[in-house]
C-alpha cells in the first residue's frame, strides 16, 4: 500500500472557502422542511396542490436533497405521490 499523498493536489486548502463557487454562494437559499414548519402530521395523497410542488415537469419526484424535506416526510411524500398516480389523480409522465 503506497503512503498517503501530500503536497499539490485537489485539496480545498487554496484561498478562502466558498470563493471557487463565485456568485452562486451568495444567493443560496436555506433549505427547510416545509412539513415540519407547518407541523403537518401526515401527508395526504388527496392533497394534490401540495404533491404537485414536489414533482418536476416530467413527472419525477424531486429528491429531498433539493427540496430540503426531512427523511420521514420524504418517505410519506413518495408514498402519497405513488398512491395519487395509481388512482389517476397525478400523471406518471408529462405525456399524459
Amino acid at each position: 500500500m503506497p503512503p498517503p499523498r501530500r503536497g499539490k493536489g485537489k485539496g480545498k486548502g487554496k484561498g478562502r472557502p466558498g470563493r471557487e463557487r463565485g456568485q452562486r454562494a451568495l444567493f443560496r437559499r436555506r433549505k427547510f422542511c416545509r412539513f415540519t414548519a407547518e407541523k403537518i402530521e401526515w401527508i395526504d395523497y388527496k392533497d394534490l396542490d401540495v404533491l404537485r410542488d414536489f414533482i418536476n415537469e416530467t413527472g419525477k419526484i424531486i429528491p429531498a436533497r433539493i427540496t430540503g424535506t426531512s427523511a420521514g416526510y420524504q418517505r410519506q411524500l413518495s408514498t402519497a405521490i405513488k398512491r395519487a398516480r395509481f388512482l389517476a389523480l397525478l400523471p406518471y409522465t408529462d405525456l399524459h
